[in-house]
């Protein structure tokens, strides 16, 4: 019997590798976030490594993002350089996800955001879309518990049936 779970050679060294480097940008971030409590101003660059750890993301879900053009980070040879608009950016699109937005939905919203400086046209569409995802939220609600009335209906009729036919009471 194999164990599905099998590691190589030499990963438990490449595990404790990579704990210390999540926990050292770890601490970077803690660093970079009290400068920023205390008046400092953040134009310093992220990696995909550590975007990916702050954001609890896989590196393979940013170049996702990337790709469907919803984030746009500089590159530095083949190096990509994710700025603090990047990460807001990557905070937002996590968050639509969060809240069942499609990511159609949550690219339209962020272009509005790069295209309106007054950003009306982006509270206006964000406004419609939480209308519509309200609503429809609201009649997956109501057709949960049709479904849970329903099921506690067929409980009872069974549990009395079992009962007549066991003698139970």
């Amino acid at each position: 019997m194999t164990d599905p779970v099998r590691r190589r050679p030499g990963t438990a060294a490449k595990d404790a590798g990579t704990a210390a480097h999540k926990e050292a940008a770890k601490a970077a971030v803690r660093s970079r976030d009290h400068k920023l409590e205390h008046g400092h101003h953040d134009d310093r660059l992220w990696t995909i490594g550590e975007l990916a750890t702050e954001l609890g993301l896989t590196t393979r879900a940013i170049r996702f993002y990337e790709a469907k053009g919803l984030i746009a980070p500089e590159r530095r040879g083949i190096a990509r350089s994710y700025t603090r608009r990047d990460r807001a950016r990557m905070l937002l699109i996590l968050r639509g996800k969060n809240l069942g937005f499609t990511l159609e939905d949550i690219k339209e919203y962020l272009e509005l955001y790069d295209a309106d400086p007054a950003h009306l046209a982006q509270l206006r569409l964000l406004a419609a879309k939480v209308d519509v995802h309200i609503e429809q939220l609201d009649r997956k609600r109501a057709d949960i518990e049709r479904t849970l009335s329903e099921l506690a209906e067929i409980r009872a009729q069974v549990g009395a049936q079992l009962a007549d036919k066991t003698g139970d009471t």
